[in-house]
């Protein structure tokens, strides 16, 4: 069969509906400054799809400072590789200074996140490892662990039991092969909102042997009492051994970075392809994350606030009765039992009649018969876009629950 037939009869699980999707669904277009209040197909919106946790995106002493890094060193400066030729004093310093405040001994930085967790699990296990990771880890998570050419073990979500049976089988295949063993988890999830069980699982290194790697994509800005992280937040410094953290939520940038022991941190600079291989970030970047970091650390304000409107959202959900799951950080999922048809429907109900717009998840991404409204809170939202959210959600489930949605067609958008 050719390539291109077989790709038409299969667009896969979420392209099968672009025909439909693209442009209000998918790929929507936010307009206007990035803010809790902006633009879709020519109305205002109230936002809460935007990973702009503390704010920065437009804070005005970030702009000004991307701007004059802009205008001294333009976007292409450094030019190459780190290793080859793309190496700066401001690249190192800003290394420094995440590795002080995460508190580990150093720190490297990543062009982006996704492909930079990827490209450190590949560098750190080899084929005689075992890969022991949790069930709902992020897609990165999982691509990296596709590429370990060993054996991998999935354990139930936060799920100890589990872990421990899987760390049972995996302590047996490494006595065999002389490998060892890596452990894999969120500090929050990006889903769920919930944070991993990081000292328990720590607990389990009195009776097995193994490194635990971290992803605190969420996590890193909004947890702990400085907003190091949710290593802070659990007091668990100790025993992580690989953190990895994101600029793309707190710090409103790109890329990411990884942190361990200065020994572990000089073994991933000078084995991670995908760093290896690829430009280095741009210094107005660089120079504009060590403004947001220096913000991040010196204005608590900013994460007080977010929590402010996190616990009002959270609270004011919760006494009307609706479902939050086990969320313990700021990211607030909301669950009603409902089809495709539906969901597509509350969603534009949503858009169209409150002017509320919000991420919508189905199947596969949770089980079927739900649909998860998935709120980002910021420090940019007020007490009165949660007071509004919290009416207009009342009055979509009264709708749902009266069979309004059903059998409604999203051709319609």
């Amino acid at each position: 069969m050719d390539i291109f037939e077989k790709i038409a009869k299969n667009m896969g699980p979420l392209g099968q509906h672009q025909k439909w999707s693209h442009g209000y669904f998918s790929f929507p277009k936010l307009e206007g400054e990035i803010a809790p209040h902006m633009t879709f197909r020519g109305k205002e919106h109230l936002v809460w799809s935007l990973n702009n946790y503390l704010g920065l995106a437009n804070h005005p002493e970030v702009r000004e400072t991307d701007a004059q890094a802009a205008r001294d060193y333009g976007m292409a400066y450094p030019m190459g590789a780190r290793m080859m030729s793309g190496n700066s004093n401001h690249h190192e310093a800003l290394e420094k200074s995440l590795a002080e405040f995460t508190g580990f001994e150093d720190a490297f930085l990543l062009n982006y996140g996704y492909q930079g967790i990827l490209s450190a699990i590949d560098a750190l296990v080899d084929r005689n490892d075992v890969i022991v990771y949790d069930a709902e880890s992020h897609a990165c998570i999982i691509d990296g662990v596709r590429l370990h050419m060993g054996k991998r073990f999935v354990y139930l979500h936060n799920d100890m039991d589990s872990l421990k049976k899987q760390l049972e089988r995996a302590t047996k295949l490494t006595e065999l092969s002389g490998g060892g063993i890596l452990v894999i988890t969120e500090g929050v999830f990006g889903m769920s909102g919930a944070q991993g069980k990081l000292k328990e699982i720590i607990d389990f290194k009195k009776d097995f042997k193994f490194r635990l790697l971290i992803d605190d994509a969420h996590g890193f800005g909004t947890m702990g009492k400085t907003g190091a992280g949710t290593h802070e937040e659990q007091d668990c410094l100790a025993g992580v051994d690989v953190y990895f953290g994101t600029f793309a939520k707190s710090m409103a940038g790109i890329g990411a970075f990884i942190a361990s022991t200065e020994e572990i941190t000089n073994y991933l600079r000078y084995n991670m392809r995908s760093q290896t291989f690829a430009k280095s970030l741009p210094m107005p970047m660089v120079i504009g994350l060590k403004k947001r970091l220096e913000l991040l650390q010196t204005k608590p304000e900013l994460k007080a606030k977010l929590w402010e409107v996190a616990t009002a959202l959270q609270s004011g959900l919760k006494e009307k009765g609706f479902n939050i799951g086990n969320t313990n950080s700021v990211v607030t999922p909301v669950f009603f039992k409902g089809e495709l048809s539906e969901a597509t429907a509350i969603t534009m109900d949503l858009r169209e009649n409150f002017g509320i717009f919000c991420s919508i998840v189905i199947y596969p991404v949770i089980p079927k018969g739900l649909i998860m409204l998935r709120l980002i809170p910021t420090a940019m939202h007020t007490l009165e876009d949660v007071e509004r959210t919290l009416n207009a959600f009342s009055e979509v489930r009264e709708k749902l629950e009266k069979g309004y949605y059903k059998d409604k067609k999203p051709e319609a958008v």
